[in-house]
Parts: C-alpha cells; sequence; structure tokens
C-alpha cells in the first residue's frame, strides 16, 4: 500500500512535469511556425503553469461541479456519514467531505489532493438501493482511492486530458490560420506538418494514458476496500447491482470525469469495442477477483 502511494506520488509529479514540457514545445513550434518568436512559448508556457496549478488546488471543484454533486451534513443522511465516518477509524483516515449526486444510477467517486483535502460523492440511487454491507463496500473503495494517492493522481489526469484537447484544437486552427504567406517556406512546411501530426494525435495519446491508469487504479481499489471490510463480497454484490441496474447514463455523466467513479457513468455496455475504450475494467472481472477473495 505504502508503495503504491509513493508510486502516486512520484506519477504525479511526472505527469505535471510532463505536460508543462509538452504544452511549452508546442508553444516554441507554433512561434517557429508562425514568426512570433517567442512569444508562442511564453504564452503556452503561462497556461501550462496556470492549468497545472488549476488542476491541483481546484480540480476536485470542478470535478464536483461537473457531477451535480451538493454537500451534505451528518444531520441530512446520518447512515452514509455513519458508514464513511466507521471506515475512516478503521483506515485511520480523517474524514472526507461528503456529497450527494440526485441520480438513480448507482454510482459514487472519491476526489481531493491528499487525504486531508478529500471528497466522496455517492449518487442517491446507491443510497437507495444499496444494502449496509453493499453501501460500505462502495465507500471502502473510494477511501481506498483516498489513502493510495489515486484521488490525486486522477485529478490531475481529468484536467490535463482536457486542456491537451483544448490546446490541441487551438493549435490546429492556429497552423492553418497562419499558413498563408509561408507556403514557400520549406522549414514552416515541415512544422505545419509536425504541429498538425501532434495536434490530432495528443488527445488519443492523453486518452489512452487515461485509460491504462483508470484501469489499474480500480482494480487496486478494489483489493484494498475488500481488505479495509473484510468483506469482498459486499463490494461484488453492489458491483452486481450496478450491472444489472446501471444502464441508462447518469444525468451529469461527463467524458472529462468519468474515470472518476466506481463504474462507468455511461452505463455498462456489452460490446468489445465499447470495453476497449471505456475507463473501467469490465465489471464481471472485477466481480470474479473479488469472489476469489473469499474463497
Amino acid at each position: 500500500m505504502y508503495a503504491q502511494i509513493d508510486s502516486n506520488k512520484r506519477k504525479t509529479v511526472l505527469l505535471i512535469v510532463i505536460f508543462i514540457v509538452f504544452v511549452v514545445f508546442l508553444g516554441w513550434l507554433y512561434g517557429q511556425f508562425t514568426g512570433s518568436g517567442y512569444d508562442g512559448l511564453a504564452i503556452a508556457g503561462i497556461v501550462s503553469l496556470a492549468m497545472a496549478a488549476t488542476s491541483y488546488f481546484a480540480g476536485d471543484k470542478i470535478a464536483l461541479a461537473t457531477a451535480g454533486a451538493h454537500a451534505i451534513s451528518e444531520e441530512d443522511n446520518r447512515r452514509v456519514y455513519h458508514l464513511v465516518e466507521n471506515l475512516c477509524i478503521t483506515a485511520g483516515l480523517p474524514m472526507p467531505k461528503i456529497y450527494l449526486i440526485d441520480d438513480e444510477g448507482i454510482n459514487a467517486f472519491a476526489t481531493g489532493r491528499d487525504t486531508k483535502n478529500s471528497s466522496i460523492a455517492i449518487t442517491t440511487g446507491a443510497i437507495n438501493k444499496l444494502a449496509d454491507t453493499e453501501l460500505e463496500g462502495v465507500i471502502a473503495h473510494e477511501l481506498s482511492h483516498i489513502k493510495n494517492y489515486d484521488i490525486r493522481l486522477m485529478m490531475v489526469v481529468l484536467v490535463l486530458v482536457g486542456i491537451i484537447a483544448l490546446l490541441s484544437d487551438w493549435m490546429l486552427r492556429g497552423f492553418f490560420w497562419k499558413k498563408r504567406g509561408n507556403e514557400k517556406n520549406q522549414l514552416a512546411t515541415i512544422l505545419l506538418i509536425v504541429g498538425v501530426i501532434l495536434a490530432i494525435l495528443s488527445p488519443l495519446i492523453a486518452k489512452i494514458i487515461q485509460l491504462a491508469v483508470s484501469r489499474k487504479r480500480e482494480f487496486l481499489a478494489d483489493a484494498d476496500g475488500a481488505l479495509l471490510t473484510r468483506y469482498p463480497d459486499g463490494l461484488a454484490n453492489a458491483l452486481q447491482k450496478i450491472e444489472q441496474e446501471n444502464v441508462a447514463p447518469l444525468q451529469h455523466a461527463n467524458n472529462a470525469t468519468a474515470h472518476l467513479y466506481i463504474a462507468n457513468p455511461f452505463g455498462q455496455s456489452k460490446t468489445f469495442l465499447s470495453n476497449l475504450f471505456s475507463t473501467h475494467p469490465p465489471i464481471e472481472e472485477r466481480i470474479a477477483k473479488l469472489r476469489t477473495m473469499t474463497k
């Protein structure tokens, strides 16, 4: 567990550094092609630093607002509050802020930058449709994301994937707008081709990284959550209900935040192509792994 925590901290720093370097490189490339000198480099540097800071300090607020979540207190729902509180005591974690998502789908996610600044959001569907042992399994899964610092890693991935897509679109448009007047410049043509390729591939590469990171984290959180409750069947049964009942997507389902949820917020798909590009591993595989823990 401690190895995973250290690994996630290192990956967070590495992702931010790679992001800043990549964006600065695009800014330099844009400046070389358009003849604007270091203006593009300076703008790209400022943008990358600002967005990296935003992802670290405000990524959780962005995720919660996107999900349509609102904070609740102990008086609002004592059952949920006490389940979270008891598991936090067991895990040795500070009490996270608890948010409610008004949606009949069964789902939940955790977000934040560290154990002292974390939040858990749970749908009304999960609260109403899951038994205590099942809901406890879901909450333990999310607390494992918090304890393992998955929340920081995935929050950074959330913002960076989105901004890379936006910057790539901006760069692509900029290259074509500035193409006139540079048509006879061989270097400009080469830079244009490189820039267009990067602009097209960057969102795809970012998405692949997001999928790979998200899927691995889900399997680990399932295992750690089961160890926390000492009852793997609780989470397995919850996932089984999710597989059966989550047919329609959540009202506020969003591609940028999909990887945060315990299950795909767009509903469970059985097609090979959908599973290939899903932010989550197949739910039946997760259930099978949890069932083996009881043997």
